[in-house]
């Protein structure tokens, strides 16, 4: 449990208040109280009416997407320091993916029209509000591209690194990411036997190491570079799909 001198620090940090004084800040978080979930608790399910807003100061969360088959796709895991459910100017308006608690979390809970309320008085909030939504739909854009274009082996380096930098511990000489090889599966669109091959690979070549829940990341740079080769690829794929479809406007213009 953090003590308040943490939480202050955090809070002051995260992305909801970059910029902000520090007087806005103290006047936000005295309106908002404090959540605790267990890990495994289902925060909220999509569909959901918003009623909250949070803020999250501990822990580690995952959102998911169902299919009619009962897939999972997992969109995103949540860090401390990030907002985790959608801020929505709306009264009306609903949870998009179910929220899952990874391990034992504590969140800043602002009730929706209270929030909503400040964001409209303070321009820098709005701003950040809409910076952060507009931060969150890029990833999506960019997780879509990835499963479009890419082959599974550099799509699943892509992710690594992106965890690398969003929920990655350095531990000694390596660098620890406690994901499971079914939410890595989740959350590329690879089977679990896909992953599975991958890391194995990775793993002969000395890349990484394997733990029940934890992939350990030893070759960073040999990581970095697979998924560089991926970003070129979808570059390519990007550029020749535009082309073809100028090409093809084109000859439409011509008939």
């Amino acid at each position: 449990m953090q003590d308040a001198e943490e939480t202050r620090e955090l809070v002051s940090a995260c992305e909801l208040f970059a910029g902000i004084p520090g007087g806005v800040i103290a006047e936000m978080t005295s309106c908002a109280w404090t959540l605790e979930f267990m890990t495994g608790d289902v925060i909220h399910y999509e569909g959901d009416p918003i009623t909250q807003v949070l803020l999250l100061l501990e822990g580690g969360i995952k959102k998911s997407q169902f299919g009619e088959n009962g897939q999972e796709v997992v969109l995103r895991l949540g860090v401390p320091g990030e907002l985790i459910s959608e801020p929505t100017l709306s009264h009306s308006g609903r949870h998009s993916s179910t929220m899952f608690a990874l391990r034992h979390c504590n969140a800043l809970a602002w009730e929706v029209a209270t929030f909503n309320a400040a964001v409209e008085r303070i321009p820098d909030l709005q701003e950040n509000v809409r910076a952060i939504l507009a931060s969150r739909l890029a990833e999506l854009s960019q997780r879509f591209c990835e499963v479009s274009t890419q082959a599974t082996s550099p799509r699943l380096a892509v992710r690594l690194l992106d965890l690398v930098d969003r929920i990655g511990e350095r531990v000694d000489e390596h660098i620890e990411l406690r994901v499971s090889q079914k939410t890595l599966g989740q959350m590329t669109g690879m089977t679990l036997n896909s992953v599975w091959n991958a890391l194995s690979s990775w793993k002969a070549q000395g890349i990484v190491k394997l733990r029940r829940g934890i992939v350990e990341i030893h070759n960073l740079p040999h990581l970095s570079y697979c998924a560089e080769l991926a970003s070129r690829d979808s570059q390519l794929v990007s550029q020749t799909t535009f082309t073809n479809a100028l090409n093809s406007f084109c000859n439409f213009e011509e008939v």
